[in-house]
């Protein structure tokens, strides 16, 4: 370490510059040579000789920066000439050799102006920009339409609506603020999110249990309700339990997220029983799994082509959100903390998220951690009771022996777990 503290600092600067022109070159080479271009600007010595002016010329005037400057000029002149020559004669309009020249030529003031992280950031981006268009080319392919406006869509509801809001109290009957109904709206959409984008890029193809998973991030009710609905197809009756298991696992995951995002404490108080209950679904799951007799099925659609951020469920779920809130409120002040349990068990029946949203939040009630964490797991039982039910119902006859005996070991592990909340 005391041989580095001695070198000269413009000496390391410079190996960066060099090492890195070096790397991109060799890189633009390969790329090149790939694709046996006729036309070519230049590989790894031109590269690296353009890292090494644009060194020369920075350090000449480093405050200034007239030569680095004037320099860059020139430079980018002469890549507008090749550039014009180019689509002249070969018809070739790709700008990103002419940009990769620019941003080596930059790699000097951006090492002396940055820390070391930004400019390693930078470089290495850019090798792997270089390296990866095939496979970026292929990802774009995936992508509609409807694909950048739902991405509009998620940047309006969580970048531009959400900072607007107040944080207020809307009023002393309604204790609770516009900025906090939208943040737990902005905290679904935005697990549902990322959950549609893994099945749509990721899993494009996922068979049951892997479908089943990703559809219990985005609600494991309708999961629930799709794969007992598919049961009825003679060729989908093997992986339909295990599937409505797993995604019920993945509930348990999603409320522990979102309380980790909202109340650390009860998160805290919830990890171990949840971690219990995923780890006890995930043995049923397997279980079931390896004494099914059926052949698995693939292509399910478990949001049935849904949009996970349209406006009307937004406004929906806030408004189900400000209910619930004015509803606890209510149960506390007339019933007590006896209330709010049977409270739960009632909401389980209908979607959950803005229910124990509200008790994380803790929107002006005051209820005990250990009350919180005893309610959102009893909504939880309620909400595996209704599931079970919808299966037994809209499932095929042989999927309710393995059904039953899956939402039966749940209900009941987690009534002991209540002993211990």
């Amino acid at each position: 370490m005391e041989v580095v503290q001695h070198i000269p600092k413009d000496l390391i600067n410079f190996l960066v510059v060099t090492v890195f022109s070096l790397i991109i070159g060799l890189e633009q080479r390969v790329h090149h040579d790939e694709k046996k271009l006729e036309f070519l600007f230049g590989t790894d010595r031109t590269f690296t000789l353009i890292g090494i002016l644009g060194f020369i010329l920075y350090i000449i005037a480093p405050v200034t920066m007239v030569p680095f400057l004037v320099g860059g000029t020139i430079l980018s002149l002469l890549l507008g000439v090749y550039y014009f020559f180019r689509i002249r004669n070969s018809q070739q309009f790709g700008l990103t050799s002419v940009i990769v020249a620019l941003i080596t030529y930059s790699l000097t003031p951006l090492i002396y102006l940055q820390p070391p992280w930004m400019a390693l950031l930078i470089g290495v981006t850019v090798v792997v920009l270089i390296d990866i268009k095939e496979e970026l080319f292929k990802f774009s392919t995936k992508f509609s339409n409807d694909e950048f406006l739902t991405l509009s869509k998620f940047v309006v509801i969580a970048g531009i609506i959400l900072p607007l809001l107040s944080n207020k109290p809307i009023s002393k009957t309604i204790p609770i603020s516009p900025y906090q109904i939208w943040l737990s709206i902005v905290a679904v959409s935005s697990i549902s999110y990322f959950s549609y984008l893994l099945k749509k890029f990721v899993f494009p193809a996922s068979g049951t249990i892997i479908t089943a998973l990703l559809g219990g991030i985005y609600s494991s009710t309708v999961t629930t309700i799709i794969l007992a609905r598919k049961s009825q197809e003679e060729s989908a009756k093997g992986k339909i339990p295990p599937g409505i298991i797993a995604a019920t696992a993945m509930m348990y995951l999603r409320i522990l997220l979102l309380a980790f995002l909202f109340n650390k404490e009860v998160a805290l108080k919830l990890l171990v029983p949840f971690l219990i209950l995923i780890i006890i679904g995930g043995i049923v799951v397997l279980t079931q799994i390896k004494l099914t007799p059926y052949p698995d099925v693939t292509q399910y659609e478990v949001n049935e082509g849904r949009n996970p951020l349209e406006f009307k469920t937004a406004l929906i779920f806030g408004l189900l959100f400000a209910f619930f809130s004015l509803l606890t409120h209510f149960v506390i002040n007339r019933y007590g903390h006896a209330g709010v349990n049977v409270l739960s068990f009632i909401v389980g029946v209908t979607d959950i998220d803005p229910y124990i949203l509200n008790l994380f939040q803790d929107t002006g009630m005051k209820i005990p951690i250990g009350l919180v964490a005893h309610t959102t797991l009893i909504a939880t039982i309620s909400n595996n009771i209704i599931k079970m039910i919808y299966a037994l119902i809209l499932g095929a006859k042989k999927i309710r022996k393995n059904v039953i005996i899956g939402f039966s070991i749940y209900i009941l592990v987690s009534i002991l777990l209540l002993l211990f909340i």
